[in-house]
């Protein structure tokens, strides 16, 4: 694909052919007709006559020769160490006689850049993404801290009278989400409390949710808590909607991990971005940048598309 500033398309490629070789333009009249030089216009020019219209398209711009790339018994000894080891580069490179940029570079073409990618225990990569929308939606919940009246230590600084309010205590946000596996589209409510009444409150509510954009859930991921494991509620609201519910490995928090990550990036993003004079202004501003992350932030797992594109 052309680079977002290039003059020639192969559309634009192809014109430039035509005028030449058709119309009867000379070389360099049809070269500022289109923007390009006249080493551009030859270029493409001979591409055509050798190659045809194959010649117009784009190329990748991959060598076709590395002779100086790691050999394949190198790159399996950095995978090997990184799996037992759990080290990054800074620790890798001087143990394997490295470059750390070296050692980074291999990790991050095997898709083993980041710990949290992989189980930790066994070191095995956990990636999968499901074929449909609604297959499989992670549910989860984060406790969140209220932010006193006027603002919490993060505004006020750390002082007796921040200290006398937290002593006091605002209580918590319970904040519910699920994100459907295929395409990342999150629903989130927020709640003060996550017993199994509650839960399938929000079940129900994300079932509606994702109904009106055309997805029904099939199957729903959570973790082992008792107001999902055991909860009356939850398990009827499950049979309401027709989905089957799958619980993660005991110890293994990396099973829902579509979950746990949105979360870190909500916090990130919305609940900690800024400083907040209240609770409520911070509730305020949570479904906008919801429906940011849905429909414009882009997403490196849907190759920089945001979420909603994938439904």
């Amino acid at each position: 694909m052309a680079h977002r500033r290039a003059k020639l398309t192969p559309f634009g490629r192809l014109l430039l052919v035509q005028r030449v070789e058709l119309e009867g333009w000379t070389v360099v009249r049809a070269a500022e007709s289109l923007g390009v030089s006249r080493a551009t216009a030859y270029k493409w020019i001979r591409r055509h006559r050798t190659e045809g219209l194959d010649g117009l398209e784009d190329r990748s711009s991959a060598p076709r020769m590395r002779p100086h790339a790691l050999p394949p018994s190198a790159v399996r000894e950095i995978l090997t160490l990184r799996r037992r080891t759990k080290h990054g580069p800074h620790r890798l490179g001087p143990a394997l006689g490295r470059p750390r940029s070296t050692v980074y570079g291999v990790l991050r073409r095997h898709g083993q850049s980041r710990l949290a990618d992989a189980d930790r225990p066994s070191g095995v990569p956990v990636r999968y993404v499901r074929e449909r929308p609604g297959e499989l939606v992670h549910i989860d919940v984060k406790k969140l801290g209220r932010i006193p009246p006027g603002g919490g230590h993060r505004l006020l600084g750390r002082n007796p009278e921040t200290a006398r309010r937290n002593k006091l205590g605002m209580g918590y946000d319970y904040l519910h989400v699920a994100v459907d596996d295929h395409s990342r589209v999150a629903f989130v409510r927020v709640f003060s409390d996550e017993q199994g009444g509650t839960t399938a409150r929000f079940l129900l509510e994300a079932a509606g949710f994702y109904a009106d954009h055309g997805v029904r859930i099939e199957r729903v991921m959570t973790d082992r808590h008792n107001s999902y494991r055991l909860s009356r509620p939850f398990r009827e609201a499950m049979q309401q909607i027709g989905a089957t519910h799958k619980l993660t490995r005991g110890y293994r928090p990396q099973t829902n991990g579509k979950a746990e990550r949105f979360i870190r990036t909500m916090l990130a993003e919305w609940a900690y971005v800024r400083l907040y004079r209240s609770n409520q202004e911070r509730l305020r501003a949570l479904p906008t940048w919801l429906d940011f992350y849905n429909s414009r932030r882009p997403h490196t797992a849907l190759g920089g598309r945001p979420p909603m594109s994938a439904l």
